[in-house]
């Protein structure tokens, strides 16, 4: 029997209020800067939830394309035309996209565009879109925007990403709440596994959340701020026992994964291998986060991986901040680690990037390879007392290690669990 195809990382792109560009974003990990604040006026007018991790205030993807990324004319020239009056959301994943494009080297890869997929993670991507039409739509219904007409469509994105890329393989969307991004990776993984694609590209679309969802999220108990309302730097605490809920963050992230072969082929190393995966439910509809669940997901990752759990060296947790999720999440991670749970390093990106939701998988599977390949671990933002001694958190201050093999977790409302393993390069 033919071994299946072994599944790399080839680019990577991301937008996030840390860094608009994977340079800026590598740094800020480095130094633990938090992108966390007050959220803009036009988020934060007439609801309780006031901070969160939004984007600089003016990014646009025709200053990006000018500023940062060094894209052939005829690419820009396409991005452009292609992405004019198209909602912040669609901008933010083009952005990411065009960084790990050209990181892998697409517009001179000479793969068969119909061996080359795109799958986004996301459902209901954009509801501050409608949100802010409503008002229009009520006084006057035949004014509405006619383009709303398709920009409602999650699939927007996946068009968009091919008509700019000529990409001609298959191209849709998953969803998977907060664990969104992580499921877009391993479905891509299966795709190229299985022998359908040669690369695929990922995007964890960015979450363009209207203040109504947010209201929602404050009103279950889920949001931070409630005693930190002042001080918004110190309200996101994954792991910290002042912790009290998740910070609304904004980033598009852009993973390019293709066979080993693929990238051989073509001359392209890899930064890192997929070596693992699981997505597993709990049977469980409500927002509750199951310890047995997570567990399982870890364990099966790493059955797939065929490693056994002492070799991992780092573990990017899914710790949003909520104190519920946070405590299963750590009671999972001593179930599958057992003793060696001791020299297991943990952190979690979100203290950094606030909780990313749909794109928080591929901007944390992003921040792994960073980690693994630049020899740090970023800093646990203020985790003054840690809601578990018997673990290994990363401190105030980066730690400068070798990390060979690592884990990525990413859970979803609605009983979702998933896991992906990764290695440095190629083992």
């Amino acid at each position: 029997m033919q071994d299946k195809p072994r599944v790399v990382v080839s680019g990577m792109g991301v937008v996030s209020s840390i860094g608009e560009d994977l340079l800026e974003f590598t740094a800020s990990l480095r130094r633990g800067t938090s992108g966390i604040g007050f959220l803009p006026n036009a988020l934060a007018d007439g609801v309780d939830a006031k901070i969160g991790a939004p984007l600089a205030e003016g990014f646009s993807l025709d200053a990006a394309l000018l500023q940062r990324f060094a894209v052939p004319d005829n690419l820009a020239h396409a991005t452009l035309q292609c992405t004019n009056r198209m909602p912040l959301g669609v901008q933010a994943s083009v952005a990411a996209t065009l960084q790990a494009w050209q990181q892998a080297g697409g517009p001179e890869w000479q793969i068969d565009p119909r061996r080359v997929g795109i799958i986004v993670g996301g459902s209901n991507i954009s509801p501050r879109v409608p949100y802010e039409l409503n008002e229009k739509f009520r006084q006057a219904p035949s004014y509405l925007n006619p383009r709303y007409a398709y920009q409602y469509l999650d699939t927007l994105q996946v068009g968009v990403l091919s008509e700019i890329l000529a990409i001609r393989g298959e191209g849709f969307t998953v969803g998977g709440a907060s664990a969104s991004g992580n499921v877009a990776i391993i479905k891509a993984r299966q795709a190229i596994s299985s022998g359908d694609l040669d690369a695929c590209v990922v995007v964890g679309a960015m979450a363009d959340l209207s203040p109504m969802e947010l209201q929602s999220f404050f009103n279950i108990g889920a949001l931070a701020g409630k005693h930190f309302h002042d001080q918004p730097e110190k309200a996101c605490r994954p792991f910290d026992a002042q912790h009290e809920g998740f910070v609304y963050g904004q980033a598009a992230g852009c993973l390019v994964l293709e066979s080993l072969a693929s990238a051989e082929r073509r001359q392209v190393e890899p930064l890192a291998e997929i070596i693992g995966t699981a997505f597993l439910m709990d049977a469980n509809h409500l927002p509750d986060p199951n310890e047995a669940g997570e567990a399982m997901a870890m364990s099966s990752a790493l059955r797939q991986a065929g490693i056994a759990p002492q070799r991992v060296d780092y573990l990017n947790a899914h710790g949003t901040a909520s104190p519920l999720g946070d405590v299963t999440e750590i009671k999972a991670i001593k179930q599958v680690f057992a003793e060696g749970v001791e020299r297991l390093w943990i952190n979690s990106t979100k203290g950094l990037t606030g909780h990313c939701l749909y794109s928080a998988g591929v901007v944390e599977a992003i921040a792994t390879v960073v980690q693994m390949r630049e020899g740090f671990l970023h800093p646990n933002r203020n985790l003054d007392e840690p809601i578990e001694r018997g673990c290994r958190f990363c401190s105030a201050e980066s730690e400068v290690t070798q990390t060979d093999i690592a884990m990525s977790n990413s859970f979803g409302f609605g009983g979702i669990n998933t896991s992906i393993v990764l290695s440095k390069g190629v083992r």
